[in-house]
């Protein structure tokens, strides 16, 4: 595999640990040196092609399960103080209904052979969209009066209970479902140029405020309507709370809905506000001007922090609503984090601004594709200048994830990396993940499946409609650590010897370390060395699971293809 450029400066970040080779015979035990003086156990195991026997004894922990935390610093945790790695996909109906159905046989279907074929890939999460004018819908077109005049913000009764009931009833079939395959949900409200109108979707047609000027979409790719002026003026209204509408207050009423809908169920992860925040000062690099607008949106007027440049309180709109979106859903559910994303253009490189917010589970949620790609297609034009940007992206929100630091959360929220891909590009695939793999970072894939994308790329699709898998999947569908009972030092997946390599600091979590081993990377079966530990998993099992040894100060697990051989 080509390695960027930039692989060798991320790799000084992340110190790559060596572990020891395999040998002896299928299910052995020896003794040998670790750091000189010390010995350290070294426990091998074989495991051949096929299903696993049914254990004789249950482990706690096999799966991740209930609630995350995010209690300040690079990972999530689960209950049992495991270090939390989401690998998955994204899966978003942009058309009527604006949301995915359990029921089969429709265009916006998601059925248990979904959830099965992601779940094989050893997937745990899926970012599921929802939409705004799915929950929402109201009455009457763009530019009404009764909405869009200049004013105080008020209650425009456009909000049905039942309408957002229904809605969600068949969005929590898919969490439901999911959840059978042991699958997490971050549900994502989603948009792409706000509306319709704009060749996008999103917001309801009432929430288009263009100040009268003309409705028209601009041609070529569906992305150009970013420079559409009627499209500028709506979006402004929005962050800027400038209508009587009471645009933002009825987007957070319907958040208040949806968090509390689900605020006991344990198969969601969190929520993602917005997807992919723009206006078109966010186009000027390092500007604060939008990354205030965003910031006060996220919490309010009462409480909405600081940007990381700058000590000074921001000033938010006068008819921002005080309490923000964030606070909003945490009000209504006080257990599932909140994915926050920076604008749109730090996908590309850009600065984030955001700063500091006076709230306990923050997730700083980010994307990351590149220029060089073709607009039909989203293929790579050059595949290492997309690489190194993508890669430039992790650093740099890896640097600035410290900047957003509280009592809450000390060294700042944990990174994920809720979209990238949108390719057929095995190659660039290759070197995201392993970009990925040494920032620590988790991920879902855009997207699973295409469902008829007004704004996405022909080549996105990791699955078609018949849900017949890519070749990209099997690039995908790699060995990682699903659950580490400690702190990572380093993990990596060599996709050309196959030779997967974990070690960690362990804790004393009574769970054990778990590392998802699919079958697509080793059909011949898989040898397993762990140094400082011990294997707790049956031979053939998908999820390798592991426990430190007393008084380990470190574990290094390496897995193999093949059979143990002695020597190697």
């Amino acid at each position: 595999m080509r390695r960027s450029p930039l692989l060798p400066a991320l790799a000084a970040l992340v110190a790559l640990g060596s572990a020891a080779g395999c040998g002896g015979s299928p299910t052995s035990s020896a003794t040998g040196p670790a750091g000189g003086a010390a010995t350290t156990a070294i426990s091998r195991q074989y495991s051949a092609p096929g299903t696993a026997a049914p254990s004789r004894h249950r482990v706690t922990g096999t799966y991740v399960s209930g609630p995350l935390r995010a209690p300040g610093g690079p990972f999530l945790r689960d209950r049992f103080g495991r270090a939390v790695i989401l690998h998955g996909v994204n899966a978003v109906e942009k058309n009527p209904p604006y949301e995915l159905t359990v029921t089969p046989g429709l265009s916006w279907s998601f059925t248990g052979a979904d959830a099965k074929a992601i779940a094989s890939l050893g997937f745990d999460v899926v970012r599921l969209g929802i939409l705004w004018q799915g929950l929402e819908p109201g009455t009457g077109g763009p530019d009404n009066p009764a909405i869009c005049a200049p004013g105080p913000p008020s209650d425009p009764h456009l909000y049905d209970a039942a309408t957002v009931r229904s809605y969600l009833t068949q969005v929590g079939r898919v969490v439901d479902l999911l959840g059978r395959y042991h699958i997490y949900t971050l549900l994502d409200m989603h948009q792409d140029v706000y509306n319709q109108v704009f060749r996008g979707e999103g917001a309801p047609a009432w929430a288009v405020c263009s100040d009268g000027l003309p409705l028209t979409a601009l041609g070529g790719r569906w992305s150009t309507n970013y420079r559409n002026p009627a499209l500028d003026a709506a979006v402004a209204h929005f962050w800027s709370n400038n209508v009587v509408g009471d645009l933002q207050g009825q987007y957070d009423r319907v958040w208040g809905a949806v968090a509390r809908y689900f605020s006991t169920n344990p198969w969601i992860v969190g929520y993602d506000p917005y997807n992919e925040p723009f206006e078109r000062e966010t186009t000027l690099d390092g500007s604060q001007v939008f990354a205030t607008l965003l910031q006060c949106f996220y919490g309010g007027r009462a409480h909405p922090g600081r940007l990381d440049n700058t000590d000074a309180p921001l000033a938010c709109p006068a008819g921002d609503p005080a309490r923000g979106v964030i606070p909003t859903i945490e009000a209504a559910d006080p257990h599932h984090l909140v994915f926050v994303e920076p604008d749109i253009y730090s996908s590309r490189g850009r600065p984030n601004l955001l700063g500091p917010m006076p709230y306990p589970r923050l997730v700083l949620n980010f994307h990351a594709y590149c220029g060089a790609r073709s607009p039909v297609t989203g293929d790579p034009t050059n595949v290492d200048a997309c690489s190194d940007q993508i890669s430039t992206a992790m650093l740099r929100r890896t640097g600035e994830r410290s900047a957003m630091a509280t009592s809450y959360q000390p060294g700042g929220p944990p990174l994920f990396l809720s979209e990238f891909g949108a390719t057929s590009s095995s190659a660039l695939l290759r070197q995201v993940t392993h970009s990925a793999e040494l920032f620590g970072l988790g991920w879902t894939y855009w997207t699973w499946k295409s469902y008829s994308d007004p704004t996405g790329s022909a080549d996105e699709a990791l699955a078609s409609p018949t849900g017949q898998l890519a070749p990209t999947a099997a690039v995908l569908g790699r060995p990682y650590a699903q659950a580490v009972a400690g702190t990572p030092v380093s993990s990596s997946f060599d996709t050309t010897s196959g030779v997967f390599q974990l070690v960690y600091v362990p804790s004393r979590s009574p769970a054990p370390t778990v590392v998802f081993v699919p079958v697509v990377q080793y059909p011949g079966g898989y040898c397993t060395t762990v140094a400082g530990g011990r294997i707790l998993s049956v031979p053939r099992a998908a999820r390798l699971l592991l426990a430190a040894d007393t008084g380990a100060r470190e574990v290094d697990v390496t897995v193999t293809p093949g059979q143990c051989h002695a020597g190697r």
